[in-house]
Parts: structure tokens; C-alpha cells; sequence
């Protein structure tokens, strides 16, 4: 197990970027990412730019961000389109304990430490926690 502090975080997760997108609030932004082709901007600060080296050589990346403006009290959600309340650890409801955005987006180009992305649902001004390579043959789970 990791080491608790005396707060009792496990961790300490500092933000390596920030998105910028045309979603500036909720009703704003799509249901999921992946249904919208409008593009976004993830501006990676430059302490972390050297980290971008050969990212372009990835069609596909896995974006990790901070869901700033959601509820972290929420343990219960209603899916949109249903009248079923779940867990919220068994919907992708932003409003979450530690709410960790995940979306696999299409990198449409690298403009020094930008990337012009398609398929991300996160607000303007959203902090970027990471980003990852998306490779088929690991992520997708096959049934």
C-alpha cells in the first residue's frame, strides 16, 4: 500500500497541463467525448514539454484530467437517459470521491508543447494530470 499522509491522501497528484477547450460549462460539453469531433487544445506546461518527445508517432492517446467542478461527495449517480440511480463507481458520472477524467482522443497534431486533440469532453481550463499512449492490442478489451 502507498504511503498515507496525515491528512490520509494516498497521493499527491499535481496537474502537468491544462485544457483548453469550447466547453465552458457542463451543458456545454457532449455526453462522452468520443460522439463529438470538435477539437481541443492540451497545453502541457513547459516544466513537462520534454515528456511530448515522439508522442505524435501515437494516432490515439489516453488523456487523464482533473474533473475540477465536480461534486466529490457524490457516491450516488443517475446515468443520462435512464431513471436508475447506481453507484457511482458503476457510471461514468463525472461527479465522483476523486473524479479522474479518462478519454481516448485522436491526435490531429503537435504544435510544440500543444496537441490539437478530437474526442475530449473536459471543461476550458481543465487541469491535465497525464497522457498516455493508446495501443489497441493492450486497451481494448476484446469479448
Amino acid at each position: 500500500m502507498g504511503t498515507i499522509h496525515e491528512n490520509g491522501d494516498i497521493a499527491c497528484i499535481r496537474p502537468i497541463g491544462i485544457i483548453h477547450s469550447l466547453y465552458l460549462q457542463r451543458g456545454d460539453a457532449p455526453r462522452q467525448g468520443r460522439l463529438s469531433d470538435t477539437e481541443s487544445t492540451i497545453e502541457v506546461l513547459p516544466a513537462y514539454a520534454e515528456g511530448l518527445q515522439d508522442v505524435e508517432s501515437h494516432p490515439h492517446l489516453i488523456v487523464l484530467y482533473w474533473l475540477d467542478r465536480s461534486d466529490r461527495t457524490a457516491l450516488r449517480a443517475t446515468p443520462p437517459g435512464t431513471h436508475t440511480e447506481h453507484g457511482v463507481f458503476a457510471t461514468r458520472s463525472p461527479n465522483r470521491p476523486n473524479p479522474i477524467g479518462f478519454a481516448v482522443v485522436d491526435l490531429v497534431r503537435r504544435n510544440g508543447n500543444r496537441l490539437v486533440v478530437r474526442g475530449l469532453d473536459a471543461l476550458d481550463g481543465t487541469p491535465l494530470i497525464d497522457i498516455k499512449p493508446y495501443s489497441p492490442g493492450i486497451d481494448c478489451v476484446r469479448e
